[in-house]
């Protein structure tokens, strides 16, 4: 999973929450939905309520960026034109192939999938710093959110389809490269639904 939406919880979410000055429970509901697409439609981003590697950049919160097959953007940009390869901002078969090419040849498991580990190896990318990278991963179990707040989300009307339509595709090619990842912290994200 790239990419934070309604129904989902774990580390990720809390540190977003955190950042939209939310209460930080680690669930994103409809609060959290709201304050991110009040965030969007403020900074002239997509306002679709849907936390992704651009929304993540601007917000400052590098460690949760990850870019994997599916995923399109500005940061997808960066990273084709780091890679020397066509940089139209669509993640496809061509970026993964040069980026486990560039994993692999800095040592990195060729996972095809851009972190802040291998973020912070591209040129151009100043602000993954060795803390970022850090911050990327999980060293301790991540506690569950209330059961309060769990059921809470439950009950939330659900999200507008045509909201979440444009993410669907991003979001379950993404699922199967996180769980290749290893320690990261979306591992830590999982679904309320």
């Amino acid at each position: 999973m790239a990419m934070l939406r309604r129904g989902l919880y774990g580390e990720p979410v809390r540190i977003l929450q955190e950042k939209l000055g939310v209460n930080a429970d680690g669930v994103f509901g409809q609060g959290t939905e709201a304050a991110l697409m009040a965030y969007q439609n403020a900074e002239g981003l997509s306002a679709d309520g849907i936390a992704g590697p651009d929304t993540f950049t601007h917000l400052g919160l590098h460690e949760l960026v990850m870019l994997t097959r599916g995923i399109h953007g500005e940061m997808v940009k960066r990273v084709q034109a780091a890679l020397g390869v066509d940089a139209d901002g669509q993640f496809g078969a061509g970026t993964e192939a040069a980026l486990q090419k560039f994993q692999t040849e800095n040592g990195l498991e060729a996972t095809g999938v851009a972190g802040p580990e291998t973020l912070a190896l591209l040129a151009g990318f100043p602000e993954f710093t060795p803390e970022k990278v850090a911050a990327s991963v999980v060293t301790e179990s991540t506690p569950e959110p209330e059961p309060a707040a769990v059921e809470s989300a439950k009950a939330e009307p659900p999200p507008d389809p045509s909201l979440l339509a444009k993410a669907v595709h991003t979001v379950g090619a993404a699922n199967a490269a996180v769980a290749s990842v290893g320690k990261s912290i979306w591992n830590t994200v999982k679904s309320l639904f």
